[in-house]
């Protein structure tokens, strides 16, 4: 159970602090509104996520096992190719993000809207999560929720420090972005090369 915990939680990271649509309008609500009218919208995953792993798992349950772990080794190299695109805006990182204040003054809503039209959630629900989580419902159900408490725990309290840090950003430089993407890197990397490995233990063994 620890293990899907921790699985849940490095994904939830890695995926929070990667550059993309929901991540600049955090920052950009943060700098423009204050992180105590912004802070709401790190709740957006968890009001958003719910159609998509309704709908992917329904999909999920219907294939075949030997496809389910076709889709681990798909997602073990989504996840370094993700590691390779963070590591990109890491040797590039500027303080562009979260400076766009024509934004729309919206919280929790405009983010719900934001995170449910990025592709995102939807691949890494297909090919990672998703796959994970029926693997390990199905050892005991105690996997499923620990999977996903540590994915929306890890992710609300991500999301909530990033609101923090970039109302905040003025003062403590870009240094400190720059230093949570290199950490995506490696949790990226790291999660990728374990999905991949375990994608083509199960194939060779099936």
């Amino acid at each position: 159970m620890i293990a899907y915990l921790v699985l849940g939680a490095t994904y939830a990271f890695a995926a929070a602090v990667q550059p993309g649509p929901l991540l600049a309008y955090l920052a950009s609500r943060a700098v423009a509104d204050g992180w105590r009218r912004s802070l709401p919208a790190a709740l957006a995953p968890v009001v958003s996520d719910g159609p998509i792993i309704v709908l992917v798992l329904t999909v999920l349950s219907h294939v075949p096992d030997r496809l389910m772990v076709a889709l681990r080794c798909g997602g073990g190299l989504f996840l370094l190719y993700l590691s390779v695109g963070a590591f990109k805006t890491w040797r590039r990182y500027d303080e562009t993000i979260g400076k766009d204040s024509g934004a729309p003054r919206r919280s929790l809503l405009g983010a719900t809207i934001v995170n449910l039209l990025n592709p995102g959630p939807y691949l890494g629900w297909s090919l990672v999560l998703g796959p994970l989580l029926l693997k390990g419902w199905r050892e005991t159900p105690a996997n499923g929720v620990a999977l996903i408490v540590g994915f929306y725990a890890t992710m609300v309290f991500s999301l909530a420090g990033i609101i923090l840090l970039f109302a905040k950003a003025r003062r403590l430089g870009p240094q400190v972005g720059r230093a949570l993407v290199g950490m995506s890197v490696v949790a990226l990397a790291c999660f990728g090369c374990y999905q991949l490995w375990m994608g083509i233990k199960g194939l060779l063994s099936a």
